[in-house]
């Protein structure tokens, strides 16, 4: 077992890396090593004529990644960036090329409580686009089938409208992990008031965490989308610029879905409280109409206790089931008192 996970990991870093290159009438598609392509991919050789996609599947093979990047005159602060958590949303700007990071989210299918995240890189250039993906998820299927079968405009576009395309991907995962949120909230819904159970108040618990998970990633890509759509920079053409209007406004639709979705947990949780509330209620007055009953048997109980030496109904004959009968006859008059009161009465 512990083989073939090794031979599978040997396997993976033999081909992290996919080279797409294409233009209107072509297109190829190279999958190798990070070290294949740190000698084979040169600026010399990139022509203008076709668009160069390389995606990195993991950043293990750091050295790699350095060397190809002094090829290309990547700043050494570039790769560091890639190595460090992503801080403050930010679009830099060198003679030749952008760089930004941005994170990415899939759902769990293992663990329904947290979500998988991804930090994604991105090197924009006039002829090519380098994207260094954390993890070796997929996130770019759509972006893949575009390019393989030419739909749309990607292949007669750059590589800014490539990013475009990307980056859109990446917000149709927030949406995807937002629908399922959205999903379990109200499957939570329809059965807490039912239910009433603990384990169902911690799963709206552990959606709301994942909310606000998803908030604090969209907002980093709805900034990363304004300085794109606001940027002079001559590797985003002008008449692309405004496709990343469109990645602003679905960011912005994703805040609002997440407050509304915020708001009904909010709801949902109120309503469980009230409920636990009204359950309280309704066994505190139960117990105070048993108490209410039990109070003047009490009485009599005690009366009768008492060690005097004189009292006339001791020497009764029938005075035990006298008083044992005045009791139950008391307890019934109670009984049916808060019967007609409504008192025992289930509230729905």
């Amino acid at each position: 077992m512990v083989a073939h996970l090794v031979n599978l990991h040997i396997k993976n870093l033999m081909s992290n890396c996919q080279l797409y290159q294409y233009n209107a009438a072509f297109f190829a598609i190279k999958k190798d090593s990070s070290h294949y392509f740190s000698d084979n991919f040169l600026e010399g050789d990139i022509d203008t004529d076709h668009v160069y996609w390389l995606n990195y599947h993991g950043l293990e093979d750091k050295d790699a990644i350095e060397q190809l990047a002094k090829k290309l005159g990547i700043d050494k602060l570039v790769i560091e960036a890639l190595y460090t958590p992503t801080r403050r949303p930010k679009v830099e700007e060198y003679p030749t090329f952008l760089f930004f990071s941005v994170k990415s989210l899939l759902p769990n299918e293992l663990n329904d409580n947290s979500l998988i995240e991804d930090k994604i890189s991105f090197i924009l250039n006039e002829n090519y686009l380098i994207s260094y993906q954390d993890k070796s998820s997929d996130h770019f299927t759509d972006v893949r089938d575009r390019i393989e079968k030419a739909r749309g405009k990607i292949r007669t576009k750059g590589p800014d409208f490539l990013l475009y395309r990307m980056l859109e991907s990446i917000i149709d995962n927030y949406f995807e992990v937002l629908s399922d949120c959205t999903k379990n909230i109200e499957a939570i819904d329809g059965q807490i008031l039912k239910y009433q159970s603990k384990q169902l108040f911690r799963e709206l618990e552990n959606e709301k965490r994942k909310l606000i998970s998803l908030r604090k990633i969209v907002l980093p890509m709805r900034e990363i989308s304004n300085e794109l759509l606001s940027s002079d920079s001559k590797f985003i053409e002008k008449d692309n610029a405004r496709y990343f209007q469109n990645l602003q406004k679905s960011c912005a639709s994703i805040l609002e879905e997440i407050d509304a979705n915020k708001q009904i947990i909010e709801g949902i949780s109120n309503l469980y409280y009230a409920a636990q509330g009204q359950r309280m209620n309704e066994i505190m007055k139960f117990l105070t109409v048993v108490s209410s009953i039990f109070i003047p048997l009490t009485f009599i109980v005690g009366v009768y206790g008492m060690n005097f030496k004189y009292m006339p109904e001791l020497d009764y004959p029938y005075g035990y089931y006298t008083v044992v009968g005045l009791m139950i006859l008391l307890s019934l008059i109670l009984l049916f008192y808060f019967i007609r009161k409504g008192w025992l009465k289930r509230d729905e």
